[in-house]
């Protein structure tokens, strides 16, 4: 008999390189490599804000996952799935871009320290678009660990919109408060 890995899905609102270090961009750069490290299966998945500069990190749009159309307040935005690797680590970041909610130079607050208004929708085109995401590479999580507040919609997502969604039936889930 053998025993398959534990899968870890990691949703990150910040990873460490790809946006300014702080005390979450370093765990949610870390863990993943730990829990990889230790013999489970991993993916990683973080926004793709217009602040991370795509050619210094390599980032490359995966064109197979790319494509989606998600409905948020009944408009239809695009979902565009770009990957990079943390060499290091031997651990790949998969980044959700659209241009309507991360192109702007900032994660989730103006220049002034104000909160983009649209951040909810911003959180919810992330979740879904993880969620979405993972369905399409076949991959099924025993766990998601969700790391900051773009991430705390998830539970609720998994309760009601993917509540009768196979692919995650048996998934538990983690939420990590900074």
């Amino acid at each position: 008999m053998t025993m398959q890995k534990a899968r870890v899905l990691f949703i990150a609102q910040e990873i460490t390189p790809y946006l300014k270090e702080t005390p979450m961009g370093k765990i949610c750069r870390y863990l993943p490599q730990g829990i990889q490290e230790r013999g489970k299966e991993i993916r990683t998945f973080m926004p793709r804000y217009g602040l991370i500069n795509e050619r210094r990190n390599q980032l490359h749009e995966v064109i197979r996952l790319s494509g989606m159309n998600l409905i948020i307040d009944d408009a239809d935005h695009p979902l565009i799935i770009k990957v990079a690797s943390i060499p290091s680590a031997k651990m790949q970041v998969y980044f959700i871009d659209n241009e309507e909610y991360f192109k702007r130079k900032a994660i989730v607050k103006d220049e002034k320290g104000k909160l983009f208004e649209d951040n909810v929708q911003r959180s919810v085109f992330f979740i879904r678009g993880t969620l979405e995401t993972v369905k399409k590479l076949g991959w099924i999580p025993d766990v998601i660990h969700c790391h900051g507040w773009m991430t705390n919609l998830l539970p609720l997502y998994l309760k009601t919109y993917f509540k009768d969604d196979p692919h995650y039936a048996n998934t538990k889930v983690i939420s990590s408060l900074y």
